[in-house]
């Protein structure tokens, strides 16, 4: 630095540019870290790929990026077609809830409901077997005398349903107390807590499957919950509660 003699030198601060990223140290981070594109796949959208191979070595970046899209459009196509049959599940199901409402609805006595209770519905709903199932210390339940209906021991009701008002379970063998002969054929069940009244004794509707998944612990009960919550209403009515 030139200044003049008679003056003191001035400290002087000097401001140095970045260093540059050259191509080599680019392509050393990338040996050193090459995981980077798997890791950071958005990065491959700011690169322009090569229009084709030229010699050994180079990668291929155009054939990458079209097998990636071509796996994004699959992934996309499947994920659409899951939403659309789940909708069209979920309409089915419902359309069978309300058909059950109706028929439940449409008895004439209450052994007729009773009926519809244990046998229509099960075919309304596309299931195996549909039970009643309800708690005595008798051989007769307190204002019900109705064949189809299973008695079971005080108690037992909360040992199955282990606090819960709905248990699903997949992968079964099916409980004869519950499906009697025709436990044999159940693989997977939802059991339903039914709360009529005060006045009478624990209860749970169960619907059994032959499919050993048709039931299984995570899936939506809204539906079925609604239709148990209906046929609780009708008992109080039939039932005078």
């Amino acid at each position: 630095m030139w200044y003049d003699k008679g003056m003191k030198e001035k400290n002087t601060t000097t401001i140095l540019p970045p260093p540059s990223v050259t191509e080599d140290d680019v392509i050393k981070y990338l040996k050193n870290n090459p995981d980077f594109l798997r890791k950071n796949p958005e990065a491959c959208d700011l690169l322009v790929p090569p229009d084709q191979v030229k010699g050994r070595g180079l990668a291929d970046f155009q054939t990458y990026m079209i097998e990636r899209l071509k796996a994004d459009k699959k992934e996309f196509e499947q994920n659409t077609r899951e939403i659309i049959e789940n909708a069209r599940s979920n309409m089915n199901n419902q359309q069978r809830i309300h058909k059950a409402v109706l028929s439940l609805l449409e008895a004439t006595n209450f052994e007729d409901f009773i009926q519809i209770i244990t046998m229509d519905i099960s075919t309304i709903l596309d299931v195996d077997i549909s039970v009643l199932v309800v708690e005595s210390s008798a051989r007769e339940i307190p204002h019900v005398r109705q064949n189809g209906i299973r008695i079971i021991p005080e108690g037992t009701i909360d040992r199955w349903m282990k606090g819960k008002n709905v248990l699903l379970q997949d992968d079964i063998s099916g409980i004869e107390a519950i499906y009697g002969g025709g436990a044999t054929l159940v693989r997977s069940q939802i059991l339903l807590r039914v709360d009529i009244s005060m006045d009478t004794p624990p209860a749970i509707l169960a619907f059994g499957s032959r499919d050993p998944h048709m039931f299984q612990e995570g899936q939506a009960t809204d539906q079925i919950c609604f239709l148990t919550r209906v046929i609780e209403r009708c008992f109080r009515i039939w039932l005078n509660l």
